[in-house]
């Protein structure tokens, strides 16, 4: 199968990428994954539930029931979609070669432009516990859950002692009784000035040398955690009703490893105030690309951008 544009991954940035393509008439084809990254078709978003800070739902709506809406959207305009993972790509070639996983034959599809959009998964720690509790109590983005009804005026917790975690726990106290913060460590890893207003927020307790070991509860929602001193190894037991895990994301770039050029932690680089990678005619959009905001809407922004650069590319270079 030869395309003009493939987009791989079927979060917010690929399905706005869809929807731009699609109605500019490119008729894009979308690899939206089989458990690709961990996650079923849609990323990150099928594992949420409430969203509420994004705009045009007032009254809030189901990770996973916006991320059907987003893929119904891209199949409405002529987006074809296959429920396949691609596990290799060549861009050493034009057009570029794709490779399914699991294909019988050794075939590869082609397409002249392409769109990574295969996310990121923020770092879990696999706690007892953690899976009966994940989206009952526990979360990886304060920004995202910590607003939600469950964790307003109650104490919460967030693991993590860099500047992600000084910020995340600091915007937690506008819903908290109190935040407390597990560091593994003797100090922190955030920047000094971080470092400072996290220390001086009357709301927040750092607990040093502190890691969690069990996630308990009611068997509806998280209502305690059990922690371990790395030094004496005391037990004890923390009550609070919110864990957010704030130990950073792993941008699922295993794919262009090697091909397209990559940050220290593993992010897709682009050209400034772009989608463009160093490969002419590759673009990246979301969370593969974007460590800093980790957001639907900055992804459904960015795979906008990526869509009209693409679009822009192949008009310049495949002009009929």
């Amino acid at each position: 199968m030869h395309s003009k544009v493939v987009i791989i991954g079927s979060g917010p940035a690929g399905h706005t990428a869809a929807l731009y393509l699609s109605r500019a008439t490119l008729e894009p084809v979308m690899f939206e994954g089989f458990l690709a990254n961990g996650f079923a078709p849609g990323g990150q978003l099928t594992t949420t539930t409430e969203v509420e800070n994004y705009p045009g739902f007032p009254d809030g709506i189901m990770g996973s029931e916006m991320m059907d809406k987003f893929r119904q959207q891209s199949i409405r305009f002529g987006t074809k979609i296959y429920t396949e993972t691609i596990s290799k790509i060549d861009t050493s070639t034009r057009p570029f070669k794709l490779w399914r996983e699991n294909k019988e034959d050794n075939d590869p599809d082609t397409a002249d432009a392409l769109i990574i959009a295969t996310g990121a998964a923020a770092k879990r720690l696999n706690l007892p516990g953690e899976d009966q509790y994940w989206q009952k109590g526990i979360s990886a983005c304060a920004v995202c859950d910590g607003a939600l009804p469950i964790f307003r005026k109650k104490p919460l917790a967030v693991v993590g002692g860099g500047d992600s975690a000084a910020e995340e726990s600091m915007f937690l106290t506008k819903y908290a009784t109190h935040v407390y913060v597990l560091v593994r460590r003797d100090k922190l890893r955030a920047s000094k000035v971080m470092a400072n207003r996290l220390l001086n927020n009357p709301k927040i307790t750092v607990l040093w040398n502190t890691v969690p070991i069990e996630c308990k509860g009611n068997g509806e929602l998280l209502d305690k955690l059990v922690t371990k001193d790395t030094k004496t190894g005391e037990i004890k037991e923390l009550p609070v009703n919110g864990l957010f895990y704030a130990i950073g994301h792993a941008p699922a770039t295993d794919l262009v490893k090697g091909k397209l050029d990559l940050d220290e932690d593993g992010y897709i680089l682009t050209k400034p105030d772009s989608t463009c990678t160093n490969i002419e005619g590759v673009f990246a959009a979301g969370d593969v690309k974007d460590k800093k905001y980790r957001q639907a809407i900055t992804s459904a922004g960015s795979g906008c951008m990526a869509a009209l650069e693409c679009e822009r590319w192949l008009s310049e270079h495949f002009a009929e």
